[in-house]
């Protein structure tokens, strides 16, 4: 999901071409595939997250028929072409080379090869660089061929237990806790299960923001590892969530989901009751942000509300 590290494999797309009498083939088993020359155009290939065995044949045949495969990191996708004996020319394309290796993988397009390109797991464009790239060549008239298959998205999604039917991507909150807290409270009035990744690390810190946010009984779910040995799906309140990660410091990637929020109706009076409880245990933002999810109403409005009754409180 991230970017892989600079300076790795940094060969541009026309320093070492293919072979051409390499044979266009994948191996699944110890059973030989030939595959057709994949169409000039730039392929986006989804890979899997961690099972090597979630890789789907359209995808095998498509590495197989490409000339070029643009990866966030080579040693990473080299085990997968190694585990299937592919043979497309490796090109690294991540995060800090896009703007020197992105014309290099336009150029090949414009002279008619075809061009893949995957992230390190899961489908390309979420929380990658590839969406410059797959931008670039629609703008320059290239066909862009989907190549659909794992995701961490929709692995935790469908294993969360929460609701599916209207779902926002958010990719990975920030890391500074005043950007993190800003970023929360602009999504919590959302009516959608959001999906966010996250790093291991960050887990207890971005649960106690969404506490503050959110409140100790809304519902989410962590999952991590997924499709791997140790996969492990943690559903709950944001609390006990918080509670039993502290206790157990976790490992591997992280996905959470976030129950969508509930609006309840309120008079005045309740509203007003519901800012200042809010406001004895957290800032004026986060307490308007809290009252906006649990009732529905206007965010900016409440912040003002809030400010009101906590000058009250300091005169």
């Amino acid at each position: 999901m991230e970017s892989g590290p600079s300076g790795v494999n940094e060969r541009t797309p026309d320093a070492h071409p293919r072979d051409v009498n390499t044979r266009r083939r994948y191996v699944i088993g110890a059973t030989n595939f030939d595959a057709p020359a994949a169409e000039a155009a730039l392929h986006v290939v989804s890979t899997p997250i961690g099972n090597l065995g979630d890789i789907t044949v359209r995808a095998l045949e498509t590495l197989a028929g490409c000339e070029l495969v643009a990866c966030e990191d080579t040693r990473v996708t080299r085990v997968l072409m190694e585990r299937y004996e592919l043979s497309a020319q490796l090109v690294a394309y991540h995060e800090h080379n896009a703007a020197k290796v992105g014309p290099h993988l336009l150029a090949a397009l414009e002279e008619g090869k075809a061009v893949a390109i995957v992230s390190d797991a899961g489908t390309p464009l979420l929380s990658d660089p590839g969406y410059r790239l797959v931008g670039a060549a629609v703008e320059a008239g290239h066909k862009v061929i989907p190549v659909p298959g794992a995701s961490a998205l929709l692995c935790t999604l469908v294993g969360a237990g929460l609701p599916s039917n209207t779902v926002l991507f958010a990719g990975f909150p920030p890391t500074k806790k005043a950007a993190r807290q800003t970023r929360l409270e602009e999504l919590c009035t959302v009516s959608a299960t959001t999906v966010f990744y996250e790093s291991p690390r960050r887990l207890s810190a971005t649960l106690a923001d969404m506490i503050q946010v959110h409140g100790d009984d809304h519902r989410a779910c962590v999952a991590r590892e997924l499709t791997k040995r140790f996969e492990t799906f943690k559903r709950g309140t944001l609390r006990e969530l918080a509670d039993f990660f502290k206790e157990n410091p976790p490992k591997g990637e992280i996905v959470i989901v976030l129950a969508p929020s509930e609006p309840q109706q309120a008079e005045d009076a309740d509203v007003e009751k519901m800012l200042k409880e809010a406001l004895a245990e957290m800032p004026v933002s986060a307490a308007a942000a809290q009252v906006a999810k649990r009732t529905g109403r206007d965010r900016k409005t409440l912040y003002r509300q809030a400010l009101a009754l906590r000058k009250g409180d300091d005169d």
